[in-house]
This record gives structure tokens, C-alpha cells and sequence, in this order.
């Protein structure tokens, strides 16, 4: 496939035209027509799922809870602990968590907070999108890169504690991961400018890891507000968890993020494990992220209550005002090899519907910062390098990093691009 790329550098624009295949993986990049099934076009609106979440609780565990060790709805479970949990007969999971306390790994001088708060932007409550805009977003497509157990935000600096899981981004991430250690690390994200590191729980077969091989999960940045214009970027250091482990199908079900929750070939809005999948196809899960945050609290002990979703007002999604950022809606939608028979699939942490994912924000933010002006405020569909095919010619943020001659002429601030 080609792509043509209008490049400004040193004061002159550059015409190049690309042959676009993923390095050291034999394929060619995610398609972005309608057929892809992981690339761009293979998802519903950016707006947020209307359901209403019918248990508060598991959005809401309280900072005294954490501080107490008490039991916290949304936290990881211990790999020691025992499971009733089936992925044949989808019985809620038995765990015992381990005490824990709200301790979050910073670096010498880092704060878990930021001072002075940072303000929203508000809304135009009369703005409506042209015709030509159908999306507002960008993909981060990152590989999965290593599975083990550890969860730097539930669990700071204790390995071993917490059920396996499988990470993506950041290629360093482990118990004793802070900001700068992501931003110095490797990444395993297509566009390398993004460390952050993203995980989930780890899926089996049985005894068996079952992973995505050598394709790239894709992670869409979207806009959950109304007024798209609005997005600001993401701070480095932001961190939370989005689902629970600890949830009943009913409450995965009704979360306010939930797109279309398991799927595999025609099968959707499925929210446990389906008992088969059709030959040839992946088993695919998808869940939104909630896309307002307090602007203060880059953390807080239940890892949750510093992100809000947005609420439906007068014909609009707007962010509360408890929480006025709106930042980009992060929309996980992870991919499995995983056969035709089902019966034995499940996660580290139980039944399908305790999916659910952690998020640590580590970008180069002059980068972050183009993405979401150029793709989400100007309500584009762009790839991993802020390209809309669609729209040719208002060019992109980013050429493909493998390619020297183009990648030379655009200066970064924090990382080093590696073809």
C-alpha cells in the first residue's frame, strides 16, 4: 500500500511516497478500510457507551480502603490466591487480596500531583461537527511484549503479588517502574515516540499463555466529548485502571465504557468467554476508558477516581465538573490467537468479565501534543503516525519512523527513533 506523506522541514515541503510494511514482522501495516479487523474502520462511534453503570462501588473504591488495606472493588488480585472461576461455566472468581497501601513509584523530585491544577477547556455547547467529520482519534498500535506478575500501579515495587499479566508499550515495565524509567526504556509501540506502558490481564488456553504473536494491538486515543476541539493531552505520570477484576457480569456489562465486549468473527457484544469461535478468526474485546480527568491527581488510591466518563447534558457529552480535562479516551481493543474451542480460555484474573487494563501515560509530549491537536482536535482518522488516508492532503504528524531520510529532518525532544 501506498501513502503519500506532505512533510514540512526547514521551510520546504517534501513529497514522498512510502511502501509501508511493518519492521521485522514480514506483514504489511493494519488496512484502514472497513475490512481491517484491528485497523482503523473497525468500530463503532467515539462516543460513550448511553448504559448507566448499575455498580457505582466497583468506580468508586475509596482512598481509605487503600490506605487500610481494606478490600478495594477494581484492584488486582494475588496469583496465590484460590479461583472458582471457570471459563466453561463463568463462575465469579474467590479471591483474597493482599493488604495494600498507596504508595505509587515517583521519581526524586516527582509528585503524584500537579500544582497548579490544570483547567479544562469549556465546551461550545453549540458546536456541532461538519459533515466531513466522522472521527476525532489516532491509534497507538503496540506489540505485546512480555507477560509476568506485576502491576507497577496496584502493586509499587512487589513482585510476584499480583495475577499475570501481558504488556505492551513499554518493554522495561515491571514493580519498580516510574515515569522516567518508561520514557528512557524501549518501547514496542509502532510510533516510538510513545513508552507508555499498557497491560491486561493475561489470557490461557488451559495451562496454556495464549498470545497475539508478532501483530500489533491496537489502542485507539479517541475523543469522548461532543466537542472534539476540546482534547488536551495527556501529563506524563497519569496513571489508572479502567474495568475490575472483581466484577460480575452484570456490572462488566453495564460499565459505562463497554463497546462491544467479546467478539470473534460474527459474534459480539458477548461478556464472558464464547463458547466457540469460528475457525480462522481471533477472539477480540474492546473497552473504553473514561476520558476526564480532575487535572489534579496524576494517582489516587483506588486508581480510578481521578478519571471520570463523561456525562450526557443538554444533547452533548460533556466532562463533570468535578472533573473538566477532557484528555483522549483511551479504547483497548486487544486480539487473541486463540482457536476454535473455548471451553478452557480464561484470564490470570478469572471469567471474561473480569477483563480489564492499566494505563501509565509516558510520551515525548511535543509529540502527544500534535497527535491530539492534528488528528483529535481537527477531527481526522489517523494511523499511529497521524495520517488520515482519507484526508491526503492535510498531511500527518509523523512520517514512518523506518525510514532515515524522512525521520532526520523532524527533531524530537526526549527519545531517539530507531528504524
Amino acid at each position: 500500500m501506498k501513502r503519500r506523506y506532505s512533510l514540512a522541514a526547514a521551510g520546504a515541503v517534501v513529497g514522498v511516497v512510502l511502501v509501508v510494511g511493518f519492521a521485522g514482522s514480514g506483514q504489511a501495516l493494519p488496512k484502514l478500510g472497513a475490512a481491517s479487523a484491528h485497523g482503523r474502520g473497525h468500530h463503532h462511534s467515539s462516543a460513550p457507551a448511553t448504559t448507566t453503570p448499575t455498580a457505582a462501588a466497583s468506580a468508586s473504591a475509596t482512598a481509605t480502603a487503600g490506605a487500610t488495606g481494606g478490600s478495594m472493588p477494581g484492584m488486582d488480585m494475588p496469583s496465590t490466591s484460590t479461583s472458582t472461576s471457570t471459563a466453561s461455566t463463568g463462575a465469579s472468581a474467590t479471591m483474597t487480596m493482599p493488604p495494600t497501601t498507596f504508595n505509587p513509584n515517583l521519581d526524586p523530585g516527582e509528585s503524584v500531583t500537579v500544582s497548579p491544577a490544570v483547567k479544562g477547556v469549556a465546551p461550545d455547547m453549540s458546536f456541532s461537527a461538519p459533515n466531513t467529520v466522522t472521527h476525532h482519534e489516532f491509534q497507538a498500535t503496540c506489540s505485546q511484549n512480555h507477560s509476568e506478575q506485576s502491576d507497577p500501579i496496584v502493586y509499587p515495587k512487589k513482585a510476584g503479588v499480583s495475577h499475570m499479566h501481558t504488556f505492551m508499550g513499554s518493554t522495561t515495565t515491571n514493580p519498580d517502574t516510574t515515569t522516567k524509567s518508561l520514557l528512557a526504556g524501549d518501547t514496542s509501540c509502532a510510533n516510538t515516540f510513545d513508552h507508555s506502558a499498557y497491560w491486561v490481564p493475561s489470557l490461557y488456553d488451559g495451562d496454556k499463555l495464549v498470545t497475539a504473536g508478532n501483530d500489533l494491538e491496537t489502542i485507539y486515543y479517541k475523543s469522548g466529548v461532543s466537542d472534539y476541539r476540546t482534547v488536551r493531552p495527556f501529563p506524563n505520570g497519569l496513571r489508572f485502571v479502567v474495568g475490575s477484576p472483581t466484577d460480575t457480569k452484570e456490572q462488566f456489562q453495564n460499565l459505562t465504557g463497554t463497546v462491544n465486549g467479546f467478539e470473534c468473527g460474527d459474534i459480539d457484544k458477548v461478556y464472558d468467554f464464547p463458547v466457540s469461535c469460528p475457525a480462522g478468526t481471533d477472539l477480540n474485546v474492546r473497552l473504553q476508558a473514561p476520558s476526564c480527568w480532575d487535572g489534579v491527581n496524576l494517582d489516587v488510591a483506588d486508581h480510578k477516581s481521578n478519571m471520570a466518563y463523561p456525562v450526557y447534558k443538554d444533547y452533548r457529552w460533556i466532562c463533570p465538573t468535578d472533573h473538566p480535562v477532557a484528555v483522549p479516551m483511551v479504547e483497548f481493543k486487544m486480539h487473541w490467537k486463540t482457536g476454535t474451542d473455548m471451553s478452557k480460555v480464561r484470564f490470570s484474573s478469572g471469567a471474561g468479565y473480569s477483563y480489564h487494563y492499566d494505563v501509565f501515560v509516558a510520551w515525548d509530549q511535543s509529540v502527544l501534543s500534535k497527535l491530539v491537536t492534528h488528528c483529535i482536535n481537527g477531527g481526522m482518522q489517523c494511523d499511529t503516525y497521524g495520517y488520515d488516508e482519507s484526508k491526503d492532503s492535510r498531511g500527518t504528524v509523523l512520517p514512518d519512523p523506518r525510514y532515515k531520510d524522512i525521520v532526520a529532518q523532524f527533531p524530537h525532544s526526549q527519545t531517539v527513533i530507531t528504524p
